[in-house]
């Protein structure tokens, strides 16, 4: 059994709060499964964006620190892409979308002759992809006013620019149950299966500027493993393969270990569970400000600093 079976979630530095909350759960309907705050900086809020559990593989999550964060800058050394899964017959539908709301995006483009896909970025400048295909067999999140066929059905990949990414790629491969799934001349997709949310796209760029960490770059990918046992298992790989870490640390819905892979982007090992519905029903995720054990004591001072948002937001509708 693999102990790392594809991706858990991305985790993006970003500006306003509201924006944030706009374009995530309004533009591209996804469900706005947890608001709490950071848990090195507790002023700033943290929200995670998924289907309606907030099922691994689907979620993206925020930092928005404000709107007076310095832009940070895409390049070699970062995750400059996440990429959406989507049914390949909403193309059509989505470019209309992204139109309607006037957020500018590349046209579609055919990757490994299967795969078509846009380009767009959010409000801050982060990097997305809506990949259209038909390998996906996952349920999106039904907002009732996107379609729920053509709801976005989770994380498709991410795209990792390094000047060689052979070092990652051997990470990946030797450790972290990857395999090679297509490569180009230019392109090396690794996954742990050959499926949408299992996927990391390397890419070689040695001719380009070294990314800048800011607002709309990602802070950190996270990948998944089952349970606390394989979390530890893995933590015997990294040590001996020489890689430093943080250690098991708590994050309430699963538990994370930490650790910068050779090309000196943040890797998080997540576990699966046990999940968002611990403080919260299911039906009811999202609704309410949820904070760490160590943060309750402050509850009635972040309520007052931290951002007011409307949510759910009723304009991108």
């Amino acid at each position: 059994m693999n102990l790392i079976t594809g991706l858990h979630h991305v985790t993006a530095i970003t500006g306003n709060a509201q924006e944030n909350i706009d374009f995530y759960t309004g533009v591209l309907g996804l469900r706005l499964v947890k608001k709490t705050v950071n848990f090195d900086y507790s002023e700033a809020y943290h929200f995670y964006f998924g289907d309606e559990y907030g099922t691994p593989g689907t979620i993206m999550t925020t930092f928005p620190y404000g709107k007076d964060l310095i832009n940070g800058r895409h390049g070699k050394g970062m995750l400059n892409t996440t990429a959406f899964s989507v049914s390949i017959d909403a193309l059509d539908y989505w470019m209309s979308r992204l139109e309607k709301f006037n957020i500018p995006y590349k046209q579609p483009q055919q990757r490994f002759s299967e795969d078509v896909f846009i380009y767009l970025e959010d409000f801050d400048g982060l990097g997305l992809e809506l990949v259209f295909n038909d390998k996906d067999e996952r349920k999106g999140y039904y907002n009732r006013y996107i379609p729920k066929d053509y709801a976005l059905k989770g994380i498709h990949h991410v795209e990792i620019w390094q000047d060689a990414y052979e070092r990652t790629a051997a990470l990946l491969m030797t450790q972290m149950d990857h395999k090679v799934i297509n490569e180009s001349s230019d392109r090396l997709r690794l996954g742990t299966e050959n499926l949408p949310g299992k996927y990391v796209d390397l890419l070689s760029t040695p001719n380009v500027l070294k990314g800048l960490a800011g607002r709309g770059t990602v802070h950190h990918v996270a990948f998944a493993t089952p349970d606390a046992e394989s979390q530890l298992k893995m933590i015997e790989r990294l040590n001996a393969y020489g890689l430093e870490h943080t250690g098991v640390k708590d994050r309430k819905y699963f538990t994370s270990v930490y650790f910068k892979e050779p090309g000196g982007i943040l890797f998080e090992i997540a576990t699966s569970g046990p999940g968002f519905d611990v403080d919260e029903e299911a039906a009811f995720l999202g609704e309410d400000l949820q904070l760490p054990q160590q943060f309750e004591e402050q509850r009635e001072h972040l309520i007052t600093v931290l951002p007011k948002i409307n949510y759910p937001t009723e304009k991108f509708r």
